[in-house]
């Protein structure tokens, strides 16, 4: 299981990239290895402003639907295009291609209640 020591985590299995004000958005390796062949992922949520810990789409699996939840308040800046043809990717590289949103942050202490790789490791160990 790949947990990048570079990025921030949720109990939740979502990672979360901060590049000055805006966060890249994904699921981690744990939970695409959990869900299965991705078939499907819905975004509708593009220049929406949620509040940390709000549905922001949902990802579907052969067996299962579940919702994804922002880590982090702000705007919805840009949905991956890329997972709306290949959803796919999202198993092959959850952590590169396969990133779900991007989000303008609004407010950066948000990443402070995340958990860092140790942390998460430890989590999904539990």
């Amino acid at each position: 299981m790949n947990i990048p020591e570079n990025l921030k985590y949720t109990k939740d299995h979502e990672w979360l990239k901060l590049e000055g004000d805006t966060a890249t958005i994904g699921i981690t390796d744990f939970a695409q290895g959990e869900l299965g062949d991705i078939v499907f992922v819905e975004i509708e949520t593009e220049g929406e402003t949620l509040a940390q810990g709000d549905v922001f789409g949902t990802i579907e699996a052969v067996k299962t639907v579940s919702d994804l939840f922002i880590p982090i308040a702000g705007e919805v800046v840009e949905v991956n295009s890329k997972i709306e043809d290949t959803p796919e990717v999202v198993n092959k590289d959850p952590y590169g291609e396969g990133w779900l949103i991007k989000v303008k942050v609004s407010n950066a202490s948000d990443v402070d209640s995340l958990l860092d790789a140790t942390a998460y490791k430890t989590h999904v160990n539990a």
